[in-house]
């Protein structure tokens, strides 16, 4: 039978201290047609070292790998989704990991509905450890929700694409910088891309003081901010400031009680913080 070809995209900069774990969680899943594309931006701190002296090892002929100077990571993760070959494409960020049966489940997914574009999976949050800090189980797709809450329900980390987006030339806008998969998933969604919620643990987010997210929550923040703007035609129409501000506050409301509701409705909240309920192990 033919394996559908799964392709993961690493971007990276600067963090040796956790690629070789994220190299390590694609390699475990033990799928016997997959390929690894590491885009790195000219890493100072042995990332280099480590990827030319492991991707010579017979264990690792899935993994490919470029250094050299990018404009960030948008134009990183656009290089590697260019250079994808791969049925399925996943988006896993070099400080990340997936969780064991990520693949399966995901290609269990796909199969079962070959109408769908993108599938997301639930998610844990890690400290720099590797510690399990939180279980992190989402809702089933809302553009709604997606637009108007002020949380990115769709975690990249747990997210595969099917290569016809790539096909179609839909990539990232690379004027982002911290809220790039916010602006794509929201741009996706309106051109009516098919987006599917997939239940189970796929991947581990890693908090750590490196990370952007840690770094620079305002600049998240106003770039978050300016594609609800755009994006929103209703929005968009009201005069700013206070009228405006008041709006895009009252609908973020409703956005964040549906969500909630529903993680409620479903039993997440109970588990969300039993930490010894599950395994910490990629």
């Amino acid at each position: 039978m033919h394996s559908p070809k799964i392709t993961i995209v690493t971007p990276s900069y600067n963090q040796k201290e956790f690629l070789l774990e994220a190299l390590e969680s694609v390699r475990r899943q033990n799928h016997p047609n997959v390929e690894h594309l590491v885009i790195d931006g000219k890493s100072t701190d042995g990332s280099v070292e480590l990827l030319e002296r492991i991707s010579a090892l017979e264990d690792w002929r899935h993994l490919r790998w470029i250094s050299e100077p990018d404009r960030g990571q948008s134009d990183a993760l656009n290089k590697g989704f260019k250079l994808a070959t791969g049925d399925l494409v996943g988006w896993l960020n070099s400080d990340d990991r997936y969780r064991g049966g990520c693949f399966n489940r995901i290609l269990e997914a796909a199969h079962k509905a070959p109408e769908i574009d993108i599938f997301y999976g639930d998610y844990t949050w890690v400290d720099e450890l590797g510690k399990l800090v939180q279980v992190r189980r989402e809702i089933e797709f809302s553009k709604f929700i997606l637009l108007y809450h002020k949380v990115l329900y769709i975690p990249t980390t747990s997210t595969f694409f099917r290569r016809r987006v790539f096909d179609q030339q839909d990539f990232l806008d690379e004027r982002f910088h911290y809220a790039m998969d916010f602006e794509y998933f929201v741009r996706l969604a309106k051109k009516g891309y098919r987006f599917q919620h997939v239940r189970g643990l796929l991947a581990d987010f890693r908090w750590h003081a490196a990370s952007k997210s840690s770094q620079q929550p305002k600049k998240h923040k106003a770039e978050h901010d300016s594609v609800v703007w755009s994006s929103s035609s209703w929005l968009s129409g009201l005069p700013s400031g206070l009228v405006g501000n008041v709006a895009l506050f009252g609908v973020r409301q409703i956005a964040g009680m549906l969500r909630y509701t529903e993680k409620l409705r479903r039993g997440y909240y109970f588990e969300q913080f039993a930490k010894s309920s599950f395994p910490e192990s990629v």
